[in-house]
């Protein structure tokens, strides 16, 4: 006997015979789809959802308030280091060599019996740094006129 139907033909009968049995299997009632989101599922989802947004707010002030913590903390290890360097430097101030010391360093300051020298650069005097004026003409002029003068000074001579 020859093939009287297709390969599609055959298809479509075989799909209507495993209708007609489904149609059996469930009662005599055509079988409907279910839809695939379920009541039970979209609350678990609007669950889901509600708890997100609750805990968006506090995760947020919890990430800040942890950074705002770990720069609190590093600014109070500089705050320390800063403590113990003016702890070293008040304990050095309390050593009477180290006063005498910086006495002689910053403020030119000679022990009895002992001859202090300044060294002036020689090429600083060949230009006239200092002017020389007399104390009388400075103190009959008014301290403004004096101010100016020294300006005036100081000017011509850095035009040089």
């Amino acid at each position: 006997m020859p093939d009287r139907f297709s390969t599609a033909t055959r298809l479509k009968a075989l799909g209507a015979q495993a209708q007609a049995r489904v149609y059996r299997a469930t009662g005599g009632r055509p079988a409907v789809r279910r839809n695939k989101l379920t009541g039970r599922a979209a609350l678990l989802a609007l669950v889901v959802c509600a708890l997100i947004v609750a805990l968006a707010y506090p995760m947020r002030q919890y990430v800040a308030q942890r950074s705002q913590i770990d720069d609190q903390r590093e600014q109070a290890k500089q705050e320390q280091k800063q403590v113990d360097q003016l702890s070293e430097q008040k304990a050095r101030w309390q050593d009477p060599e180290y006063v005498k010391a910086q006495a002689r360093e910053h403020l030119h300051y000679v022990m009895p019996g002992e001859t202090g020298y300044t060294m002036v650069d020689p090429s600083a005097s060949a230009s006239p740094s200092v002017r020389h004026t007399s104390d009388e003409s400075a103190a009959r002029n008014p301290w403004y006129a004096n101010l100016w003068s020294g300006v005036d000074y100081t000017d011509t001579a850095a035009g040089r």
